[in-house]
């Protein structure tokens, strides 16, 4: 019998200070069985990070959502998708291969990679030139120490406040606060 995903809840009060985005979020994360903290917090970190397109590009009225992540490789890890139904941001956490993000370029108007392990900067050397010439493709490197102090964060049910100020994003609970700075690669 296959193992279930476990949920998460997250109650996420964003003060985006960089893009006066200010609004809370109630939102539900289901983890795959082969997905860690780490990974997930990071997934919960990107959604924070790029919350305020939401009225960038929505105006408002869109969706900013959780995607099946690892059990849909078709799916994003997050992603803002409009009143259309087109997918204006998709985002992807890991070090995900060519192909895909080739293909989630051509589906959505930007996607964006978190990738945030030690083997990170192994995994760009590789993949670097090939993901080169999609224009529409930025690459972002979370920290090995931040992404495992987000780790540390990680409940079942989450109060989260999520500041942004200076490109920077600072995730508190009642268990700390973590100190996110990405570092664009692309």
């Amino acid at each position: 019998m296959a193992i279930k995903s476990t949920i998460f809840k997250a109650n996420l009060q964003i003060a985006d200070i960089d893009h006066g985005y200010y609004a809370d979020h109630a939102l539900t994360l289901a983890r795959h069985p082969s997905e860690t903290d780490e990974r997930m917090m990071v997934r919960l970190a990107a959604l924070a990070i790029h919350a305020h397109d939401l009225n960038d590009i929505c105006n408002g009225d869109g969706t900013l959502a959780f995607g099946a992540g690892l059990s849909d490789p078709d799916d994003p890890d997050a992603s803002l998708t409009d009143f259309t139904g087109r997918k204006r941001v998709w985002i992807e956490v890991g070090q995900p291969e060519d192909k895909p993000l080739t293909k989630a370029c051509s589906k959505s108007d930007s996607v964006v990679v978190y990738c945030f392990n030690h083997a990170a900067e192994i995994w760009w050397k590789g993949i670097e030139t090939k993901l080169s010439r999609l224009e529409k493709l930025q690459v972002w490197r979370i920290p090995t120490e931040a992404s495992q102090a987000l780790a540390a964060l990680a409940e079942r049910s989450m109060q989260l406040q999520a500041t942004v100020q200076e490109s920077a994003l600072t995730l508190s609970s009642n268990l700390g606060s973590v100190v996110v700075e990405p570092v664009r690669w692309k």
